[in-house]
């Protein structure tokens, strides 16, 4: 088997990823319903109403990260998912029978989002940290970029056969297909036995394991640099969905077909970063940076295109930049992590990446109303770039090394120990 597909030989793991992309498919297709039915149909085109909706929905992991955390870490994690999937297919049910009767209001879209978020703030801990039940460890780099790589394919999907769904029918129907997907992940999380449970050590009740989990990420300080830089791009630059619909229905007036074909677009070049990500043995320092600094530079640029088609051309490049980003930023938080912290850790990464968008996703709607829907995409490009760069500064203090650069022969990058006095130690750490 491939390396880049490795996770697959092993049976539990095939089982969470065939159910994983039909829910993700799903859960694509809704983000796209619930933006159009926000920004189209009950409003006249506010990106404010879009940002508060995505705020809500992101909202809960800020306040549930520590008890998500330590849910992850104390509860068994294939039947705690089983009791959130079933939570989600309720919520995505009430929504599509709001807006198939044509009673729905933006206010029942707003305490259907909170709900959501709420259910997903448990999820997504549990979900991140139970795939090392399914492989063995040295396989876990690998199946976290083919998690990214079928969360990403389903975006290739979803988006695309949104668009033609609300463009036919309207926003209900893709509310019920998404409700129904969360059928497959009920059913396979049901037919598995994990075979490679870590020994975890129950965290201490009440407070105590939240504010352990705390302690260990203020005394990791490579775990605080990453959660900096991912919270910052996070809260101010994936807002994707969002975006993507000011810039695509109001500055370039298209409709909902256009807009789903650009999340497909987008999602090409996210599901080539994952399956590069899947290859890697380990992820590096240097790809996190290097990556965080490449979203910055696409998202810019994809913000300034003139027209349509530009704008899609662009949109694969921003996608692996992200992607990469992310992958990687995930991969070496979890690698890093001792088992028995690990949902806790993760709950925390979550709250920063997704959470911040309570307070990104209405200030960046706020400021597309405002200033016009490329601002929506630079407001957030801008603060991302800046601080990979303080980012990258202090990891290279940390590391007391300097960075040369060399043009002879064959162009090379080398990272320098300060401390070496005659250059014996100098590593290559890239080639181009």
């Amino acid at each position: 088997m491939s390396a880049t597909f490795r996770s697959l030989r092993h049976r539990d793991y095939r089982l969470w990823a065939t159910g994983a992309l039909v829910s993700n498919t799903g859960t694509w297709m809704q983000r796209v319903a619930q933006d159009w039915l926000v920004i189209q149909v009950l409003t006249n085109g506010s990106g404010t109403a879009g940002g508060i909706t995505t705020g809500l929905q992101f909202g809960p992991i800020l306040l549930l990260a520590p008890l998500a955390g330590t849910i992850a870490d104390r509860f068994p994690q294939r039947r705690t998912l089983m009791a959130t999937q079933a939570g989600l297919l309720v919520v995505g049910l009430a929504m599509a029978a709001l807006v198939l009767s044509g009673h729905v209001r933006l206010w029942h879209v707003y305490v259907l989002a909170t709900l959501l978020g709420c259910v997903s703030a448990i999820d997504g801990p549990v979900r991140q940290t139970f795939v090392s039940q399914l492989v063995p460890p040295e396989d876990l780099p690998n199946a976290i970029g083919l998690n990214s790589a079928s969360f990403n394919s389903a975006r290739l999907i979803g988006p695309g056969l949104a668009g033609l769904l609300i463009a036919w029918f309207g926003t209900g129907p893709v509310f019920l297909v998404n409700a129904l997907t969360f059928l497959a992940p009920l059913a396979t999380l049901h037919l598995m036995r994990p075979a490679h449970p870590a020994p975890r050590e129950r965290p201490a009740k009440g407070t105590g394991g939240m504010r352990e989990g705390l302690r260990y990420v203020r005394a990791r300080p490579d775990l605080v640099a990453i959660f900096v830089l991912v919270g910052v791009v996070g809260t101010f630059g994936l807002n994707f969905q969002l975006t993507s619909a000011l810039i695509t229905s109001v500055r370039f007036g298209r409709e909902a077909a256009a807009f789903g074909v650009a999340g497909t677009v987008l999602a090409v070049g996210s599901l080539l970063g994952a399956l590069v990500a899947a290859r890697r043995e380990r992820p590096r320092w240097r790809l996190v940076i290097g990556a965080a600094l490449a979203f910055a530079v696409t998202a810019s640029a994809a913000a300034l295109m003139p027209s349509y088609w530009l704008y899609l051309a662009v949109l694969p490049l921003l996608g692996l930049s992200s992607l990469t980003l992310l992958t990687a930023a995930n991969a070496t938080v979890q690698m890093s992590t001792e088992p028995r912290v690990r949902g806790r850790v993760m709950a925390l990464y979550m709250s920063l990446m997704q959470g911040g968008t309570v307070v990104g996703g209405p200030f960046v709607g706020w400021v597309g109303t405002r200033f016009g829907p490329e601002w929506s995409v630079l407001v957030g490009s801008i603060p991302s770039g800046l601080t990979a760069v303080v980012v990258a500064v202090l990891v290279l203090r940390r590391a007391r090394v300097r960075v040369a650069y060399s043009f002879r022969t064959t162009p090379h990058l080398r990272v320098v120990p300060v401390r070496s006095p005659d250059g014996g130690d100098e590593r290559d750490v890239a080639a181009a």
